[in-house]
C-alpha cells in the first residue's frame, strides 16, 4: 500500500501541470499527500478493524479537509445521510490497493473491490476500475507474471492493455474517469522495470498524474516486492503520525 500511496505524493505536484517525460526529480518541496493517499488509507483501515469501508472512509475522509476532494465527493464526504452518486471518477480505483493486498482468493478480492466502490462509486464503470486494480494487485502479489497479467485483466474488463506507455503518451490528457485512467495506468505498470520505473511511466504520460502514479504505484509494490527504502523514507516524512501509523499496522497484517 505504501507504493500507492508514494505514487500519489510523487505524482502530486503534476495533477495540474502535466508533463510528459519521465525525466523529474522524484521528491520535490511542493509534493504532499492528497485524497488518494487519505482514502487509500482509509479502506486499509477498514479492512485492519472490519469495519464498513463507508464509516472508515467519512471518518478518515473528515479529519482531512483539505486533501482536495472532488467537489461531488466532498459533498458525500459532509452528508448526513451519504447515498452513492453513479460516479465513474477513477477515485474508486485509487483507493482499493489495500484490498488487493489483504484477501486472499481472486473471488473476495473482486467482490470486495466492488463493496469499496459501490460507497459511492456505483456506476459499472466505477466498480470495474477498482474491481481491475485491486485483481491486478492480488495477482501481482501472488506471482503471476506481466503477460497474465495483461491477459486476465483484458479478458475479464475489456480494458487495452496492448498499447505501450509511448503509444498512449502522445495524445493523452487529463481524465478522471475510471475508462480513460485505470487501463493507462496498468499499462504504466507493465512497460516499467521497476517500481521507480512505473511511478515515473505514469507520470509521463500527462494525465492526473498523482492518481496514475498512486494506481500504478499499488500494483508495481505487488510486483516488485516493496519499494526502494529510500522512497519509504520520504513517504513517511510527507505523513502524518496516524496515515503513518496506520499503513504500518496494514503492512505488518498483510506481511
Amino acid at each position: 500500500m505504501i507504493g500507492a500511496i508514494a505514487g500519489d505524493i510523487i505524482g502530486s505536484v503534476y495533477e495540474h501541470h502535466p508533463i510528459k517525460t519521465k525525466e523529474f526529480p522524484l521528491f520535490q518541496p511542493r509534493c504532499r499527500f492528497t485524497d488518494d493517499t487519505v482514502l487509500t488509507v482509509a479502506i486499509a483501515a477498514a479492512i485492519l478493524d472490519r469495519r464498513p469501508y463507508l464509516d472508515s472512509v467519512r471518518e478518515i475522509g473528515r479529519r482531512y479537509p483539505g486533501a482536495g476532494y472532488g467537489a461531488s465527493f466532498f459533498d458525500w464526504l459532509h452528508s448526513n445521510a451519504p447515498r452513492p452518486y453513479n460516479s465513474w471518477g477513477n477515485g474508486s480505483a485509487m483507493r482499493v490497493s489495500p484490498v488487493g493486498f489483504a484477501f486472499t482468493s481472486e473471488e473476495q478480492v473482486v467482490q470486495q473491490a466492488r463493496e469499496s466502490a459501490a460507497i459511492s462509486h456505483n456506476h459499472p464503470e466505477g466498480i470495474k476500475g477498482a474491481q481491475a486494480t485491486a485483481l491486478a494487485v492480488f495477482l501481482a502479489k501472488t506471482g503471476s507474471d506481466k503477460e497474465r497479467i495483461r491477459t486476465r485483466i483484458t479478458q475479464q474488463f475489456g480494458y487495452d492493455l496492448h498499447r505501450s506507455v509511448n503509444d498512449i503518451r502522445p495524445t493523452y490528457s487529463f481524465d478522471v474517469s475510471c475508462q480513460g485512467t485505470v487501463p493507462e495506468a496498468i499499462v504504466a505498470f507493465l512497460d516499467s522495470d521497476s517500481y521507480e520505473d512505473s511511478v515515473r511511466n505514469a507520470i509521463s504520460l500527462g494525465g492526473d498524474s498523482d492518481t496514475l502514479a498512486c494506481i500504478t504505484g499499488g500494483i508495481a509494490e505487488a510486483f516488485y516486492g516493496g519499494i526502494p527504502e529510500e522512497i519509504r523514507a520520504k513517504v513517511r516524512e510527507h505523513l502524518t503520525p496516524e496515515l503513518w501509523e496506520i499503513s504500518e499496522a496494514f503492512r505488518l497484517m498483510v506481511s
